[in-house]
């Protein structure tokens, strides 16, 4: 059986763009994505946390040391310019897996470059 769970996090980014007449997706810098080891095209849960709202989108890789942080498409009506988000990876592990993992979070400095980076402990 496998069980799901936290594979990485980019905690409280704050949003540089909102372009609702795009195709979908977050883009984010990469030098965050690096960090965390999120890739393009990964799957991501989004958390608003100024306007409460979370959606689920894919990722864009943005350009390195820009500190873009943008919400595309209809999503982009749920966010805004300056929020705070907070991005989340997932994946699929078996029990002994799940044991040991230790998700990678990213704490993004106020221009969302690469502030701190933790991994929460399995227990």
């Amino acid at each position: 059986m496998l069980r799901e769970a936290l594979f990485a996090k980019i905690h409280r980014a704050t949003v540089t763009y909102c372009e609702p007449d795009y195709v979908g997706s977050i883009t984010i810098d990469a030098d965050l994505l690096d960090a965390c080891g999120m890739r393009p095209n990964e799957k991501v849960l989004v958390a608003d946390v100024t306007s409460g709202s979370r959606f689920e989108t894919y990722v864009f890789k943005g350009q390195r040391g820009s500190g873009v942080i943008g919400i595309n498409g209809a999503a982009a009506r749920l966010s805004g310019i300056g929020h705070l988000v907070i991005v989340m990876s997932f994946c699929h592990l078996t029990p002994e897996e799940l044991a040991v993992h230790r998700p990678k979070v990213v704490l993004p400095t106020d221009a969302n470059k690469v502030g701190r980076v933790i991994a929460y402990d399995p227990d």
